[in-house]
């Protein structure tokens, strides 16, 4: 029997009223492969995704690939300079064209050699001459919408979604003066099954309440009492972000408390002495420090596995300093506690869940973001709900 009836839908009302009244999502909706299945039609292939960072690609025929909920894309730069991204499924018999990355002029399937551009089109398609009817401009690769944003690129899987760009408007001002177009990631890194569920990561990444309780002493410069809420989430944003405030300027998410990198030079001392933190959803989540701005690429594997990549962005003047990687060193070792804490929270979270006892709890209100989030999910939860149970 489905899970997805009139009754859960209903049940989903008590999540979304007021933080003071609001109860958490139930249980089943971060443990079902129903429920998952579910999310990956009524979100994920309809939302914006974001993919990685634009310099990842800086030259024509630069691509890599990245696989969305079984679904396998190349991200590409074409001959125009403008980014693409495709389905890395080969029109022939469905061979998964490339993995990885590299620098490519076509797309050569490795199975019959059929060769696509740099932009979808078939170009050739040895020895199907005696096909009847086969027409090469019938049979390129199936192309996603694409938007740049912030230095990100995010992609669409609904050839019919709005553009991305406006919907971010909320959080637009509190970005303006890190430049992030011009921002620099050294690199990022995976870590693959992580066995919590995607909506538990995001919660996490965005949740005040916990800030200097379980992050007690590494991060008691950013106390939980300092969140704030500045900008509520309404109907055609896809952005969720909370303020954290520091007890002292430019702060940091280390040992010293204190900044390591060069400061991004245009803030101000309001945007020096706090962070922002901020759900992108159904991929990314984002934060700012004075110092550098960190990044989660959440890629569901299964209700309750996720990879997640993990980036960091610098002024270009950090990497200038010949101490730059010592300093990444320094900074990623503090964030690396938080990472290991984090992990064990979300990880006992999701064994909780699956629990008989696990329950719909009530918010604090530090917890503002997760009512918020619950919002944007259970609008477009009820849009999808199917009608037949």
């Amino acid at each position: 029997m489905s899970i997805l009836t009139a009754e859960l839908l209903a049940s989903l009302d008590a999540s979304v009223s007021d933080v003071s009244t609001a109860a958490t999502l139930p249980p089943e909706l971060y443990t079902s492969e129903e429920f998952l299945a579910f999310e990956s039609e009524a979100l994920f292939m309809k939302e914006w995704l974001c993919v990685g960072r634009a310099e990842k690609i800086p030259e024509t025929g630069d691509w890599f690939t990245v696989t969305l909920m079984n679904e396998p894309i190349i991200v590409t730069r074409d001959k125009q300079g403008s980014v693409r991204a495709m389905s890395a499924v080969c029109q022939h018999r469905a061979m998964q064209l490339c993995e990885g990355h590299g620098n490519n002029s076509t797309f050569k399937c490795p199975y019959h050699h059929w060769n696509f551009a740099l932009d979808g089109r078939l170009l050739g398609a040895p020895a199907m001459e005696r096909t009847e009817n086969f027409d090469k401009s019938e049979h390129g690769l199936p192309n996603l919408l694409v938007e740049e944003w912030a230095g990100f690129i995010f992609v669409n899987f609904d050839p019919e979604a709005a553009p991305f760009a406006p919907t971010m408007a909320g959080y637009e001002p509190y970005l303006v003066n890190y430049d992030l177009e011009n921002a620099v990631c050294p690199g990022t890194f995976t870590m693959e099954g992580m066995p919590w569920n995607w909506k538990v990561m995001f919660e996490n990444f965005n949740d005040g309440y916990h800030a200097n309780r379980l992050h007690q002493f590494v991060q008691d410069f950013c106390p939980s009492s300092k969140s704030a809420f500045p900008v509520e989430w309404t109907e055609g944003s896809n952005v969720i972000f909370r303020t954290a405030g520091y007890t002292h300027i430019d702060g940091g998410f280390n040992a010293t408390h204190r900044a390591i990198m060069e400061i991004f030079p245009d803030l101000t001392e309001e945007e020096r002495s706090r962070s922002t933190f901020a759900l992108i959803p159904p991929m990314l989540c984002f934060g700012t420090a004075p110092d550098q701005c960190f990044f989660f690429l959440i890629r569901p594997t299964g209700p309750e596995s996720i990879d997640v990549e993990i980036g960091y962005l610098f002024h270009p003047s950090s990497l200038e300093d010949p101490l730059f990687d010592r300093k990444l060193a320094l900074s990623d070792a503090g964030v690396q506690v938080f990472v290991e804490q984090d992990q064990d929270a979300t990880m006992k979270v999701q064994q909780g869940l699956r629990s008989r006892f696990a329950p719909r709890g009530r918010y604090s209100w530090q917890e503002e973001s997760h009512v918020q989030f619950n919002r944007w999910l259970i609008s477009r939860y009820r849009e999808n709900w199917p009608t037949t149970h």
